[in-house]
């Protein structure tokens, strides 16, 4: 190691000014080893994130995927499967395929309703019946329209035809309901959550806190469902196009 001096200064000022030096470098040293503290720790971080990432995408690998899941659905407060459709053609699947005597069928007195579904195999739904009709008024043009609420009915699979009246047409996705139909309360009603098996699911808040541990409720708005998916994915994780197929068509926002 060099040492230059200043043959102008006596011992002490050369000594005072490599001491100032010293000083500076030390200060850098320890500014430095702080800094890459920091930066460890953001590694470190990162690195956790990333793992955890790999984790959750080879548990959604291993998820096994349930032939209701082309459609809207959730699982009631009470454990029993809802099925909904998301169109004319999964409103004509779901009545068509996927209806049993035993099952109840609900739909609004509004035109762009989808058909809910439950599948009671042959047990009383009572809350459920509630969430159901919450559940298809949400998920009609009602939410889209900033309406609160609409007449919902339910009626049994065999009041459900494709026969039209005498010179009417019906197009598909539509049906004519013959008999009694059965009017139920209902409001605009909906969250979404994670499963415990790492799928998201959206429906009414009861049947939602039921059975995630963390969920988000959803109120009328017009922000782009990729904002709102963005929201929801930092609170329950999951797929932004996951969260984006399950969320009300016509936008939402997350209720504060």
């Amino acid at each position: 190691m060099k040492i230059s001096l200043d043959l102008t200064k006596n011992v002490d000022k050369n000594a005072s000014i490599y001491y100032d030096k010293a000083k500076k470098v030390k200060k850098k040293i320890e500014g430095a080893k702080e800094a890459l503290g920091i930066s460890l720790k953001k590694l470190k971080k990162l690195e956790k994130q990333r793992d955890d990432e790999i984790k959750v995408q080879e548990k959604r690998k291993d998820i096994k995927r349930e032939w209701y899941e082309k459609f809207r659905w959730f699982i009631s407060s009470e454990d029993f499967l809802c099925i909904g459709g998301r169109d004319a053609t999964t409103n004509e699947i779901i009545i068509k395929k996927h209806t049993e005597n035993n099952d109840l069928v609900f739909h609004t007195d509004m035109a762009g309703s989808p058909f809910f579904v439950i599948k009671t195999e042959g047990k009383t739904p009572k809350a459920t019946l509630t969430e159901v009709a919450d559940a298809t008024v949400s998920f009609s043009r009602v939410w889209k329209l900033g309406m609160q609420t609409s007449p919902v009915f339910w009626v049994t699979p065999d009041q459900v035809s494709k026969e039209p009246q005498s010179g009417e047409y019906l197009s598909k996705g539509a049906f004519m309901i013959y008999g009694k139909t059965n009017y139920i309360d209902n409001k605009i009603n909906c969250a979404i959550g994670m499963l415990k098996d790492g799928r998201v699911m959206a429906g009414p808040v009861e049947a939602i806190k039921v059975h995630c541990k963390d969920y988000m409720e959803l109120i009328q708005g017009k922000e782009r469902a990729s904002a709102v998916a963005k929201l929801i994915q930092k609170k329950i994780g999951g797929e932004l196009d996951e969260i984006i197929r399950v969320l009300p068509s016509g936008g939402c926002k997350v209720k504060k």
